[in-house]
C-alpha cells in the first residue's frame, strides 16, 4: 500500500516517522524496530533511528507499506530549493 506523509518541517527522523505512522508507540522502541526488521530509504536499507527524512523521500518497510514524504505545503518545497 502506497502512503503520503506531509511533514510541516524540514525533515523528521527515521525514529519520529516510525512513531508518526504508528509502527512503534514510543520512540524508545525505535532502536529495537530497526534492528529486527528491514527498512529502505530511497531504496537503501537504513537502520539509524536519527537518520534525516526530507520531502521527495521514499521510505518503504516490508508488511507495512511505501510511504512518500511530502512538505505540508508546495510553497515550502520551493523555499528548500533556494
Amino acid at each position: 500500500m502506497k502512503k503520503t506523509i506531509k511533514i510541516d518541517r524540514e525533515f523528521i527522523t527515521l525514529g519520529q516517522f516510525l512513531k508518526h505512522v504508528n509502527i512503534i508507540s514510543s520512540g524508545g522502541m525505535a532502536k529495537w524496530y530497526l534492528s529486527e526488521h528491514t527498512i529502505l530509504l530511497d531504496n537503501e536499507v537504513e537502520n539509524r533511528r536519527g537518520k534525516k527524512i526530507y520531502p521527495g523521500s521514499v521510505v518503504e518497510i516490508p508488511d507495512e507499506g511505501t510511504y512518500f514524504i511530502q512538505a505540508e505545503s508546495p510553497a515550502e518545497l520551493k523555499e528548500d530549493e533556494k
